[in-house]
């Protein structure tokens, strides 16, 4: 813990650091050209060839912004930093600032379509962090390792343009209850008239929260969100009364507007009228009348073999305001973990927190099996055997861990980014899969053991494990060139919505070194498969 704010200058530097890297892995995904650079580092890049994959993460590599043609280097390549312009023959160091403009130039000339709205958020999402580094020089992380780990991401998702914004208010509204700065804070409780309330679920776990009056409902609110809706209408004609507080604090987890109470083992989940990467989070309404029907699904899919799910089990809401006010019950996981394990947020694995199981395991290898025998299996089975597309990635995924470190069990979570087959096409179903668990969470957990232990080649293990399953897809997904890949920068720049997913194709770790991924990247020909590199307009 630091006992003094860090100084200005350092601050500075370090939120424009954290705010550089996602933007950097969004274009470089997404739009830029890589290209091979001379050994001097100062004269023109050559072009046919395309980078080598297994280059060290400290040497600097050349992209082309290919409308623009302007070159842009960087140094490293999962975590890319310090990014630099090629101007009248020099590289020409920029700060993040200077960055989100260049990305904007080139994506109103990419996609023909502008959008204002977006630089404004990296801008947002780089100061919020500034004022994160701030808050938490002043905090004290909870002694819980669960918790310090839901509290850890700094810098979010690796590749979302602006992965921190909170929405474009002023920081004391949402510094108090921002999971980052090791925010804790009672939730307000309300009465809402009995002839207003509308619930489905199990939900008794709300009415021991505090005491309603006759006639009314107790129904928690997230503050801040309380003062983001205009409930001042239901207050002035008693749909509403205020009832105080509850006498005990709760956590928010990385999601934000997911809570934790601990001394009840039991999760909150409630509307946020703020945009938080790609969506608004509300519990919208469509979601929350397909509820019980997809949490049950994925109860049923999760209900044998070692992993588990937590249930959102029920919600309640005000007729009147029924997206505004909902909250959702999500079980808590005690009764499901292996006795002397501890769970820990996939996300912070990669991250980074104190405490942390790769900075302390001596046999990455094993480690690593481990936790594809635990993550692999259920997300699979539950596909193949249930039609269940559990939304896998690094977020919703908690990992047991024993008192080694070593990963025993995963837990799921999170029905609203469940999909089910026939709802969606089992292609479609196989493709978000795959994102989900292969791209956004194995790739990303890989990198970061494989950054703290170099000599560890991750993949043929993954290849192992995915092989061990018997699905018609399997063969494809370790010989294919490619892996979908999100679009998160383009999907935001011409505002698509958050759940239309759209990919381009990436480079796949999982085919073979004489296969057709590497046959693919030694030749540097365009990935193929579905690519999104100038999305339809909405």
């Amino acid at each position: 813990m630091h006992l003094n704010p860090p100084p200005a200058a350092d601050v500075t530097e370090r939120a424009d650091a954290y705010a550089v890297t996602p933007l950097l892995n969004c274009l470089l995904r997404e739009v830029a050209e890589p290209l091979r650079e001379p050994a001097e580092q100062g004269g023109r890049p050559e072009e046919p060839d395309r980078l080598d994959p297994s280059a060290s993460h400290t040497e600097r590599r050349v992209y082309r912004l290919p409308v623009s043609g302007r070159l842009l280097r960087v140094l490293g390549e999962r975590r890319p930093a310090e990014p630099e312009v090629r101007v009248a023959g020099a590289w020409q160091r920029i700060g993040h600032t200077e960055l989100v403009k260049l990305v904007a130039d080139e994506l109103r000339r990419h996609t023909g379509v502008s959008n204002h709205e977006l630089p404004a958020e990296m801008i947002d999402s780089r100061d919020a962090v500034a004022a994160l580094l701030t808050a938490r020089a002043r905090a004290m992380p909870p002694d819980d390792a669960y918790l310090r780990s839901e509290q850890s991401l700094l810098t979010g998702h690796p590749c979302h343009p602006a992965p921190k914004a909170r929405g474009g208010g002023p920081v004391a509204a949402w510094l108090p209850y921002a999971p980052e700065a090791h925010a804790r804070f009672p939730l307000t409780l309300l009465g809402v008239r009995e002839d207003a309330v509308v619930e489905e679920g199990d939900t008794s776990a709300l009415d021991t929260l505090g005491q309603a009056p006759p006639g009314y409902r107790l129904l928690p609110a997230h503050p801040w969100q309380l003062d983001l809706v205009d409930a001042a209408p239901a207050f002035a004609d008693g749909r509403l009364i205020r009832l105080g507080t509850t006498d005990f604090d709760l956590w928010p987890t990385a999601a934000v507007r997911t809570l934790y109470a601990p001394e009840r083992d039991l999760f909150l989940k409630f509307s946020l009228d703020v945009r938080i990467t790609n969506d608004i989070r509300r519990l919208w309404r469509h979601d929350l009348l397909r509820l019980r029907r997809t949490d049950a699904a994925a109860t049923a899919a999760l209900a044998t073999g070692r992993a588990a799910w937590l249930s959102d089990r029920a919600y309640r809401t005000a007729g009147f305001a029924f997206e505004e006010l909902a909250v959702l019950v999500r079980d808590g996981f005690h009764d499901r973990l292996p006795p002397g394990t501890t769970p820990l947020l996939a996300a912070a694995l990669v991250e980074g927190f104190e405490g942390s199981p790769l900075d302390g395991t001596t046999d990455p290898a094993a480690w690593w099996e481990a936790y594809l025998g635990a993550v692999v299996p259920p997300a699979l089975a539950a596909f193949a055997d249930h039609g269940v597309v559990l939304e896998a990635h690094l977020q919703n995924t908690l990992v047991a861990v024993d008192a080694e470190g070593m990963p025993v069990q995963a837990l799921f979570r999170d029905a609203e980014g469940v999909k089910l087959l026939p709802d969606v096409t089992r292609a479609a179903g196989w493709e978000r899969l795959v994102y989900c668990l292969v791209v956004n969470h194995l790739v990303e957990v890989a990198g970061a053991l494989a950054e703290r232990h170099p000599p560890l080649d991750p993949w043929p293990a993954a290849r192992r494990e995915l092989a061990r399953h018997d699905l018609p897809e399997i063969t494809a997904l370790l010989t294919a060139p490619t892996l979908p890949g999100k679009t998160n920068l383009l999907l935001r720049w011409t505002n698509a919505d958050g759940a239309d997913a759209r990919y381009r194709a990436l480079p796949n770790p999982l085919a073979a070194a004489s296969g057709a991924g590497a046959v693919a990247r030694r030749a540097g020909e365009a990935p193929r498969g579905r690519r999104d590199d100038r999305p339809r307009r909405r």
